[in-house]
């Protein structure tokens, strides 16, 4: 059956977000409406997104036979277009519930205007969601009814019933997706979004957003796929008729294409013919040669252990993006540079800065160089890689120059200790208290 199209009326609703005229929500399914707002004009999203198409500010009034929910609001500049909406949808005294999937001010923006017309809403929160909406409230937090809500956990509309799962660190500690029984609707905020502004609405009509879809899961769901998995194991058993995200087209045909579609993205994106083995990636920029020649050395010592298969860049070809695949899926990690002006290479921060957009805690990080006066570019990329989250065992390897032959067998010493660490055999070694002092 067809999915009807958006009436002249709906259209012009969608119009200008920051026009003078009434906008008016519009229904997604059987008494739930959208209420949230457009901004066509983004350019920007949170420094590190570019939006071609701007985006949305997804929101929804949820009408039950005993009440009204909305879930999720906009961004505070929207909080006009948002509550006229919500008022054509709907009056204060009907809702009863108000759902916050997650906390962040492009979703929370209204919020504090909506409790000033409606204080008598129930507000319902993840575990972790408490601390942030107690920051957003302030003095007032007290003053409102909150509920605290986990995996299972439902709320009663009467006819209608509001089902919780935690799905935290999608991308935030607070996040959970809101589940609507009786339609098999799932309210999921961020999740299955996109920074895509289109007044048509649902992804049957639009334009073409797999770009931006995929470009949004690139910059913000990717460094925490493993959270995402564990969402989805929570998602895919149940019966999915709609995905209603807070940012892009509401997924109304083929949902569970898009649930498949985020299946393959959390999955490995390279063959591995590494098997058994540890994988130790080596990367090094080196002006006259002597990094170039520690790098050798480094890879040669590791190379040495069977059980680690090591590969070794040289970034001085510039171009660092391809290797943020690479490193994903990597288990350790090794950068050379040079100190040069007491810092160590772009190239090689320029790779460590991609490295925000991927899960690289835990991994082995280990970092040496040549210097020719202080050499302080190691300990700044040991620094790096640690708030990343990285492991660092062993200490960084320095070396003023060119190396000896004695050196360089200090760096295939420390080569084969980085590959003992990944393989699991790495000797204790005894730490001299007399140096901490």
């Amino acid at each position: 059956m067809p999915l009807p199209p958006l009436t002249t009326s709906d259209r012009q609703a969608l119009g200008n977000p920051r026009s003078t005229a009434s906008p008016l929500p519009v229904s997604v399914t059987d008494r739930v409406q959208w209420i949230g707002a457009l901004d066509p004009q983004l350019r920007n999203f949170d420094i590190i997104l570019r939006t071609a198409n701007g985006t949305s500010y997804n929101a929804y009034a949820v009408r039950g036979s005993n009440g009204v929910a909305v879930i999720d609001t906009v961004k505070q500049e929207f909080t006009e277009a948002f509550l006229a909406r919500l008022e054509a949808a709907a009056g204060y005294d009907e809702i009863t519930t108000l759902v916050l999937n997650h906390l962040e001010p492009d979703h929370t923006g209204a919020v504090p205007e909506l409790l000033e017309r409606a204080p008598h809403v129930e507000i319902c929160v993840s575990p972790r969601g408490v601390q942030v909406l107690r920051a957003l409230l302030k003095d007032r937090f007290d003053e409102y009814s909150v509920r605290v809500v986990r995996t299972g956990d439902t709320i009663s509309l009467g006819d209608r019933t509001l089902r919780f799962l935690t799905t935290p660190y999608v991308h935030w500690p607070d996040t959970q997706c809101t589940y609507l029984e009786e339609q098999d609707l799932l309210f999921t905020c961020d999740l299955f979004g996109c920074h895509f502004c289109d007044e048509r609405l649902f992804n049957d009509q639009v334009g073409d957003f797999r770009f931006s879809f995929e470009y949004y899961f690139e910059h913000i769901m990717r460094p925490f796929k493993r959270y995402v998995i564990e969402a989805l194991d929570l998602i895919e058993p149940l019966d999915i008729a709609m995905i209603a995200p807070s940012h892009g087209p509401i997924l109304r045909s083929h949902p569970r294409e898009y649930i498949t579609h985020y299946r393959r993205l959390v999955k490995k994106r390279l063959a591995s013919e590494v098997g058994e083995q540890k994988s130790l990636l080596i990367f090094y920029v080196s002006a006259y040669g002597a990094t170039a020649q520690m790098a050798y050395a480094v890879y040669a010592g590791a190379a040495e252990n069977a059980g680690v298969r090591v590969s070794l860049f040289d970034l001085q070809v510039g171009e660092v993006t391809p290797f943020v695949d690479l490193i994903e899926e990597a288990d350790g990690l090794a950068f050379g540079t040079p100190t040069i002006n007491g810092d160590a290479v772009k190239t090689v921060w320029d790779l460590l800065a991609g490295l925000v957009d991927i899960d690289t805690k835990g991994k082995l990080g280990a970092a040496f160089g040549s210097y020719g006066w202080t050499g302080e570019a190691v300990a700044m990329v040991e620094a790096r890689m640690q708030g990343l989250k990285m492991r660092v065992p062993e200490k960084g390897l320095k070396i003023k120059l060119h190396p000896t032959e004695e050196e360089l067998e200090c760096c295939r010493d420390f080569g084969r200790r980085l590959a003992a660490q990944l393989t699991g055999t790495a000797e204790p070694r005894e730490i001299d208290f007399a140096d901490l002092t």
